[in-house]
This record gives structure tokens, C-alpha cells and sequence, in this order.
């Protein structure tokens, strides 16, 4: 980490506040217990990275978050630096987007592929569009509030589509883009809504090496110049340990260890998890070089 990373990071610890409080969350279906008796706490302005094994709970964790499942018990408190909290379990899903302002893309992308690429940004203002519309009558008689509502949001999809490097795509179909493109495209459309929470699915699945350090940099630009809080699922380790400012790791549905990177790459428990071996087993050169184990 170079001096201006870790000057970054320190004033980002100094300067972050509490923005999502998990409290004894557990989803069971039936007679499977998916997350039991989780908690934790992501901070405003860090990265918060979920991790575990295949299986683990992480995602039922995310569609807990995100309003597609109601918790069987738990209490997900979401605090704006305005101090409105809001209480995400007793939340309908679309609420969650539209008055707490979370955001989520995840495991498989889901752009409109038949759309633009800048349509796709467009679009997922449109709640801000409709209100500013006045539910269409403003929009109908090209009032001055409406055309300014029109011309801010394309404003804000060209600036994101300069951050994810696909101004020159602007108006290509958002299937024909390359299978990296369109992971970065899911994320500016996810930060066109403004959030305050970002929340993503394996966000570096089937991308290079190359693809996924510039995935590094782009989170930690959201990070670092939106100051937002970002909540992150990820199997690659190289993203994960470089990136995160905190890391939680679930195991069969429950947290098994929570802390900074230094912390979980050391901690037995997380080995132990991971490779189901005991802890003074060889690590295999692989493993240990995703999970950064000094040999």
C-alpha cells in the first residue's frame, strides 16, 4: 500500500460513522437455517467486505438488505448522515431503493441489453424523472422543471460513463459489450441512483487480472471521492484483501470472524473454514497466496 493509499484509508477510519448496524439477523426456510444470529456493523466511507465459503449465508445475507427477503428475525438499521434511520426489515424492497437509497447489482448481470448503454444509466433514474414530472403531466407540457430533471440525469449517466471508461459506447446496445464492460456498467448504473449504501454481488466473477484492478480502483474511487459506504461479496481474494477496510466472514450461516485484512488473512478459524483442514496443515501455494497467508 503506498503512503497516499494509507493516507486515504486513515482519513477515511477517522472521518467514517456508522452506516449500517446488522443486529442478530437469521433467515431460516422451513427447516433450513440460511444466516444464524448474525450481526455486525458496516461504516460510512469504507469498504465492508462478506466472505465465506460456497454456501455460507453471504447472499441471503444481501437479499435480506435489499427487501427480497424478510428476515426471520434481526434488525438491519440504515443511518443517513442526516440522521434519518431507517429500519430495512420492516421495509417493502422498492422502498429500500427509493427512500433509504440502497443499491445492489448482483451474481448475474441484469442490464436491459437491448438498450443503450446510456439508457441504461437514464432509466435508473426514473424515479427522480417521474416525481420531477409530475407523474407525467409536467413531462407532457415540457415544463422547465421537468426538461431540468431530464438534462441532470443525462448529465449524471455521462459523467459515470466517463468513470467506467464507456463514453465511446454511449450508444451501443449494453449486450454487445464485453462481459467487463458490462460489470462496470452495472455499477455506474447503480451509483446513478445516488446511493448511500452500495451494495455488490461478486462484482469481479469471470473478470482478468487486469479487469479486476480496475474494478479495484473504481470501488475505491466510489469510496474515496463519493463517500458512500460499500458492502461487498466476493470470492477473489485479491480484491477483497486489497480494497476492504473491514472484512466479515460467514461459515454455514454464521459469522466466524470479523476485523480488518491483516486480521482475517491470520485468523486459523477463516484457514480452517475455507480449507476444511486443521489449522497446522500445510497451506496449499494457491490458497494461501489468495488469503495473503505468510508461509
Amino acid at each position: 500500500m503506498t503512503a497516499t493509499a494509507m493516507t486515504t484509508t486513515a482519513m477515511n477510519a477517522a472521518a467514517a460513522l456508522p452506516l449500517l448496524q446488522v443486529d442478530h439477523l437469521s433467515m431460516r426456510f422451513g427447516g433450513l437455517v440460511a444466516v444464524d444470529d448474525v450481526s455486525f456493523t458496516a461504516m460510512d466511507r469504507q469498504i465492508t467486505g462478506i466472505i465465506g465459503p460456497n454456501g455460507a449465508g453471504k447472499t441471503t445475507v444481501f437479499n435480506c438488505l435489499t427487501g427480497f427477503y424478510k428476515p426471520t428475525v434481526g434488525r438491519l438499521a440504515l443511518s443517513h448522515s442526516d440522521g434519518r434511520e431507517f429500519l430495512l426489515e420492516r421495509m417493502d424492497g422498492f422502498r429500500i431503493t427509493q427512500h433509504a437509497h440502497v443499491a445492489r447489482t448482483f451474481q448475474n448481470i441484469r442490464l436491459f441489453p437491448r438498450m443503450s448503454v446510456l439508457e441504461n444509466l437514464i432509466v435508473a433514474q426514473h424515479n427522480k424523472l417521474m416525481r420531477a414530472s409530475g407523474y407525467s403531466v409536467f413531462g407532457i407540457l415540457g415544463l422547465g422543471v421537468y426538461r431540468r430533471a431530464e438534462q441532470a440525469a443525462v448529465e449524471r449517466a455521462r459523467y459515470w460513463l466517463g468513470r467506467v471508461g464507456l463514453t465511446d459506447r454511449a450508444n451501443d446496445e449494453a449486450g454487445n459489450l464485453p462481459y467487463g464492460a458490462q460489470r462496470r456498467l452495472e455499477i455506474a448504473r447503480a451509483m446513478c441512483t445516488e446511493p448511500v449504501l452500495l451494495c455488490l454481488d461478486e462484482p469481479a466473477a469471470g473478470l482478468n487480472a487486469r479487469e479486476s484492478e480496475e474494478l479495484n480502483e473504481l470501488l475505491k474511487f466510489i469510496r474515496d471521492e463519493h463517500k458512500i459506504g460499500v458492502l461487498l461479496i466476493e470470492h477473489d481474494m485479491s480484491v477483497v484483501m486489497r480494497i476492504s477496510d473491514h472484512i466479515v466472514v460467514l461459515d454455514y450461516g454464521r459469522k466466524i470472524a470479523d476485523g480488518n485484512p491483516e486480521k482475517i488473512r491470520n485468523d486459523p478459524t477463516v484457514i480452517r473454514a475455507y480449507l476444511g483442514e486443521e489449522e497446522d496443515e500445510t497451506l496449499p501455494p494457491e490458497v494461501a497466496r489468495d488469503l495473503g497467508v505468510r508461509g
